[in-house]
């Protein structure tokens, strides 16, 4: 059908100022973090209410124009890069807090509030909402679900999925379903779990009733210092043999440690080849004896020096240094590539040295922050896509690293999403007959595959091609077939 009929029938359903098809109103949508990759997609809508989302759902699908959805585009693996025969569909305008419940510690909230906003909302309840992605600041509550958002405290208190009670979705028909329960289980199969993490390809999100958790009486961090990466990676393993479940276990190297001291003073050892940040939160008594059995954990681990907090102001400052991470790398290098990928934790210190062997391998410069607790790495690879070559030999080292985590026994993404950033490497992940079950799921929801199509799930034909290249039979494969930066 001819776009302006479409046109018609989306300004029918949209007041103006919430339907934007003129290239300077739709520029500001082209990536999401993933910034490498952009495209402008056929039009943008940002529906105000569930009502008008399913409407504009319907007319998509009566007219076979793919949808790909966005919150606050923070994500860092392409998941809501539009195409251009697609309609991008943000939810920025459904921000409101719905409902709080502090006897049944749950919250409804729009998929347009941000992560950090709920926790503010129930402060005065003595509640907050434990998922703590770096991007809490700006990352939206339906971003989160999308891609089954973590954060530093997920080593204790889960990712997204262990903290969301029910969705309200709208699927690609424009239906509205309900998963999961007010109650802690539902009936049927988990179609909740399903849906949290589905990047958007099986229905978009209109409503979120996530898990409240009651604030801790007193939260301590303990700073230790390592004289090599190894060690510091090792200590880690060490912490949980011994019973040990801290409420974050975080690891940053050298190179991460400089960057984040020079933006926000957070008062790292400098002189650390790496440093591992462990917290622990309870009552004042569990606090003390957990933070007495770590540090003893760590100095036999070999710590050259351990600090605890010795108060609030003092803890949010270390975690301040782990938060910036990301953006104190921007001010030291042009541009730079965050990677996310799962191994056990009793290969870190081996995945840790392979990385420096590839920095080295691809003379690109590489920075190690990540959630060692649960073994989520997020290495971020600096170079300059000025420098001819510079951009591909970054994506040839975040490859490589990716399909060393599946070969240590890892995944391919902890908590970023598959994307176009990953798709290649999900050939690796799993086998033909694994990803044929996976469009058959996406099938049963969206039977035309309107919703994100290409990302999150090759198709089997890209897979052959991928590992035609991977054995020098074929021609390189870009990441995605769209523009770059």
């Amino acid at each position: 059908m001819q776009s302006a009929t479409f046109f018609e029938a989306l300004a029918a359903l949209l007041p103006a100022e919430n339907l934007k098809i003129a290239e300077e109103d739709m520029r500001p949508y082209e990536c999401d973090g993933l910034s490498m990759y952009r495209a402008l997609p056929k039009c943008v809508a940002l529906p105000a209410d569930e009502a008008q989302l399913a409407a504009v759902m319907k007319q998509c699908h009566a007219h076979r124009v793919p949808v790909v959805a966005r919150g606050a585009g923070t994500g860092l693996s392409g998941g809501a890069m539009p195409s251009p025969d697609a309609l991008l569909l943000s939810t920025a305008k459904m921000m409101r807090m719905l409902d709080i419940d502090p006897l049944a510690c749950t919250a409804r909230v729009q998929p347009g509030v941000r992560n950090l906003a709920i926790s503010e909302a129930v402060s005065q309840y003595g509640l907050y909402y434990a998922p703590d992605p770096s991007s809490q600041i700006a990352c939206s509550i339906g971003g989160n679900v999308a891609e089954n958002s973590g954060g530093v405290h997920c080593l204790k208190y889960g990712l997204t999925v262990h903290n969301i009670r029910k969705l309200r979705v709208v699927l690609m028909t424009g239906e509205i379903v309900e998963l999961g329960s007010d109650a802690l289980d539902a009936p049927g199969y988990d179609l909740l779990a399903l849906m949290i993490g589905s990047e958007g390809l099986l229905g978009i999100v209109t409503e979120v009733t996530v898990k409240l958790t009651p604030k801790p009486q007193l939260a301590q961090v303990a700073m230790a210092s390592f004289a090599s990466v190894e060690a510091a990676g090792a200590a880690v393993g060490h912490i949980i043999a011994a019973g040990i479940i801290p409420a974050g276990l975080e690891m940053m190297d050298k190179i991460a440690t400089e960057a984040v001291e020079g933006f926000v003073h957070a008062g790292y050892d400098l002189n650390a080849a790496a440093i591992l940040l462990c917290e622990s939160d309870g009552t004042p008594e569990e606090v003390a004896d957990e933070m007495a059995r770590v540090s003893e954990v760590l100095r036999n681990a070999g710590a050259t020096d351990i600090k605890v907090s010795q108060n609030e102001a003092e803890r949010l400052r270390y975690w301040s240094g782990r938060k910036n991470a990301f953006p104190a790398t921007g001010r030291i290098s042009p541009d730079y590539y965050c990677m996310d990928g799962t191994i056990p934790r009793a290969q870190l210190p081996r995945v840790l040295n392979v990385i420096a062997e590839l920095s080295i391998k691809y003379n690109l410069r590489c920075a190690n922050v990540f959630h060692a607790g649960d073994g989520n790495l997020h290495p971020l690879i600096m170079f300059d896509a000025n420098v001819l070559g510079e951009l591909e030999r970054a994506e040839e080292f975040g490859a490589e690293i990716l399909e060393l985590c599946v070969e240590v026994g890892g995944t391919i993404t902890g908590e970023h999403g598959v994307g176009v950033e990953k798709i290649n490497q999900m050939c690796v992940q799993f086998s033909p007959k694994e990803l044929t079950r996976m469009h058959e799921i996406k099938h049963a929801f969206d039977e035309h595959g309107l919703l994100n199509p290409g990302k999150a799930v090759p198709t089997l034909h890209r897979c052959a091609e991928f590992g035609k290249m991977r054995i020098g039979q074929g021609k390189p494969m870009p990441f995605a077939e769209l523009p770059r930066f």
